[in-house]
């Protein structure tokens, strides 16, 4: 609260114990004959802990009799606070009893509290008004001094004309605020706090819950409270205002209320300046809220508010508006539905008799073979859709055993039977990822991922379609299947050579890159995507001439639109393997106003899977067991014990000195740091990794020459291709 205001009500206190004293009358103000003391909470300091300090507080009525004024000094390191407060002296103070507490002046004592060892602790008490808004340490020549009982403040008394004032300390000497305006009009008491929570329902009556109350500053404002609820957010704020002024730019209307009936105040987003109670302007944004204004003319009126519906005439306004909408509506919608209903009637119609005469048998199977089958590296989605299309029967397929089980389904091998694939068996191998009824939410974002035909790519797991298998309650996604498992199985059983690291390194990369451009290989624009949650369990070994990667499981994949709020991207949550967030992820401090932010989350996992790449290959030496990113922690580690490596130690996977025998795995090694660097904008993108793979690192099988190349063109490459990417 702002402190003209509360010397003023002080002020006003002891003119009304003046008169009450004379008069016998009994004063009105709560807490009449309680001390009033200096309030501040926790707050940087400038005072050193000698001499005296003076220092700008709020005033405060303490709510009980037996309070006192209180005074904290603390200084921890080189960080010095000081707050000041009412207080019981029959309770302690940072686990220390206050002593004498009786004095006029507050003289600081030091004293052992309960704070960390080490901390310079200092506390002073006394009894006399804001009597610890000033305070001695045991240095200064005030200290102990006898308190001069001539010290004591003049009584306030009245005047044929009153106009008492009170004395308070400004920037430019003492100001006086009049209590009693001309014609004897006095200023508005009033509860007067900042926005806090609160339990109260836009329903029946309740209370503010306010312990401050104030003399307004200026004749003629009112009491005003708002509520407000945004979200599961309830908030209520109280304070004086001046009724020719807007509040949240809506004016108050009428205001000589004797009690403080709410009114709705309907607003859409925007941006607005509310004083708080220390007189500091601030600027919100209100977003669809809910919010109740109410103002009023007697002594602390707005302490206590009333929710008057008056909504019935909304209502009923409402209802007729919905009403006539509806019965507009009503031959439009008719009129869809059956043309809906005709072309459905027709195509399942029109399939019956192709099915009876047989041009429809072997359909699904050939659909099924041709997509597995096609290898090149056509971007042509006209003739190959990212799904399969099939009749809305289930496909003959037959789960043949488990080969995986993740966080919401189990992966199976499968046989889709029908008709004669060209190898002559009678059915095709397949992956079926299996979903529960408790997991359709997904089963239903991999499936939107994967039914976009843009996302085709030889680095990405092919797609078939998905089922919906009622009688199971399961739900399916049927795709290629790749027998050698994921990466990190297949890193466990085999040690890899140069040249698979080269593979294995760039085909991930390119798969990532894919994920994360703009563009299709052909050029046509495409939605970004960001993985989310990619590690080596995540990405399928696939061998044709070479071992590639193959990226999989969409389950957490975030499509980059640029259409999505922020309120929309921060949503999306903490998400991914804790072993494989990055800085940021673990911080929870994704920079939500740039998309590229979730593409760095994906560059840095990924370095950790080059890493566990380039720990399995030969080339590097003595090749040790396979070994996760932070094997020293625990195998499923949490976020908590992530942040201490990544976070607190600023730790990274360990690159022996012998890796960098070999030139080239020396460059994939420089390339790994770049790609896991605590700034997420300092990282390089897949797109620059996947080229540093195609024309650096393979440009010759030459290791000398490659070397050599290492301070010419291949740092002019590298340049070059972060200066496009930054582009």
């Amino acid at each position: 609260m702002e402190p003209l205001r509360f010397s003023a009500f002080c002020c006003g206190l002891l003119f009304v114990s003046a008169v009450s004293g004379a008069t016998g009358f009994s004063p009105p103000y709560p807490g009449f004959g309680n001390t009033v003391c200096s309030y501040c909470p926790a707050q940087e300091s400038t005072c050193s802990g000698s001499g005296t300090c003076n220092f700008t507080c709020t005033s405060s009525i303490c709510q009980s009799a037996e309070d006192v004024c209180v005074s904290v000094w603390t200084k921890d390191g080189d960080n010095v606070t000081m707050e000041s407060f009412c207080h019981n002296p029959a309770e302690p103070v940072e686990g220390v009893m206050l002593g004498d507490h009786g004095n006029s002046k507050c003289e600081m004592k030091e004293r052992t509290g309960t704070r960390r060892p080490g901390t310079q602790l200092f506390i002073c008490s006394c009894s006399s008004e804001e009597c610890n808004n000033y305070v001695i340490f045991p240095d200064s020549d005030e200290y102990g001094k006898p308190e001069d009982p001539m010290g004591v403040p003049e009584p306030f008394y009245p005047s044929p004309n009153p106009k008492f004032t009170h004395m308070i300390a400004g920037d430019n000497g003492a100001t006086k605020i009049p209590m009693v305006g001309p014609g004897g009009s006095i200023r508005m008491l009033c509860k007067f706090c900042d926005v806090r929570p609160t339990a109260c329902i836009n329903n029946g009556t309740c209370k503010s819950e306010c312990e401050i109350t104030s003399i307004c500053e200026n004749l003629g404002e009112v009491c005003v409270s708002v509520w407000q609820k945004k979200g599961d957010n309830v908030t209520i704020n109280t304070f004086c205002h001046n009724p020719a002024e807007p509040v949240g730019g809506v004016m108050l209307g009428e205001h000589g209320h004797s009690k403080c009936e709410m009114k709705e105040m309907k607003r859409s987003k925007e941006r607005r300046k509310e004083k708080t109670h220390n007189n500091a302007t601030q600027e919100h944004e209100h977003e669809h809220e809910l919010t109740y204004i109410c103002s009023c003319t007697q002594e602390e009126c707005n302490d206590h508010i009333i929710f008057t519906h008056d909504k019935e005439d909304k209502i009923d306004m409402d209802e007729r508006v919905m009403f006539v909408t509806l019965v507009s509506l009503v031959p439009l919608l008719g009129l869809a539905l059956l043309v809906i209903v005709s072309f459905y009637l027709y195509r399942v119609g029109l399939q019956r008799k192709l099915w009876e005469s047989g041009k429809l048998k072997g359909r699904d199977f050939s659909d099924v073979h041709a997509m597995l089958t096609d290898d090149e590296h056509s971007d042509s989605s006209s003739t190959h859709a990212n799904s399969l299309n099939h009749n809305t029967e289930p496909l003959p397929i037959e789960l043949d055993g488990l080969v995986g089980k993740g966080r919401f389904a189990e992966v199976y091998k499968a046989k889709l039977k029908q008709g004669t694939s060209a190898t002559g068996e009678p059915f095709q191998t397949v992956a079926i990822k299996v979903f529960s009824s408790d997991e359709y939410l997904s089963w239903k974002n991999e499936k939107d991922i994967f039914s976009d035909a843009d996302l085709r790519h030889d680095n990405v797991l092919l797609f078939l379609t998905a089922e919906e298998r009622k009688v199971d309650k399961q739900y399916w996604l049927v795709t290629a299947y790749h027998p050698l498992g994921n990466l990190q199985e297949y890193l466990t059983r085999q040690v890899l050579s140069w040249d698979d690291l080269m593979s294995l390194g760039s085909s991930m990369a390119e798969g990532v890159a894919h994920l994360h451009s703009e563009r299709t290989l052909c050029g046509r624009p495409k939605v970004p995507l960001a993985h989310r949650d990619l590690k080596s369990s995540n990405i399928l070994v696939r061998k044709d001439k070479d071992l590639t990667c193959c990226l999989c499981d969409f389950g957490l994949a975030l499509r980059l639109d640029n259409t999505l709020s922020v309120d929309e991207l921060a949503n999306s949550g903490q998400v991914g393997t804790a072993r494989y967030m990055a800085p940021e992820v673990l911080e929870s401090r994704i920079n939500l106003e740039n998309t590229e932010s979730f593409k760095q989350t994906d560059v840095y996992s990924m370095s950790l899977v080059l890493w566990e790449i380039t720990s399995r290959c030969d080339a590097i030496g003595e090749v040790k067991e396979y070994e996760p990113p932070f094997g020293k922690v625990r195998e499923h580690p949490c976020v908590e014990s992530m942040k201490d490596s990544v976070l607190r130690d600023r730790g990274r996977p360990e690159m022996p000195s012998t890796w960098c025998n070999h030139p080239g795995i020396a460059l994939v090694c420089g390339t790994i740091e770049e790609c896991w660097d605590h700034d997420p904008e300092a990282r390089l993108t897949a797109q620059c990794v996947a080229e540093r793979f195609s024309e650096g690192f393979s440009e010759t099988d030459d290791m000398d020459k490659l070397f050599e190349h290492v301070d010419s063109q291949e740092k002019i490459a590298v340049e070059d291709c972060s200066v496009s990417d930054e582009k």
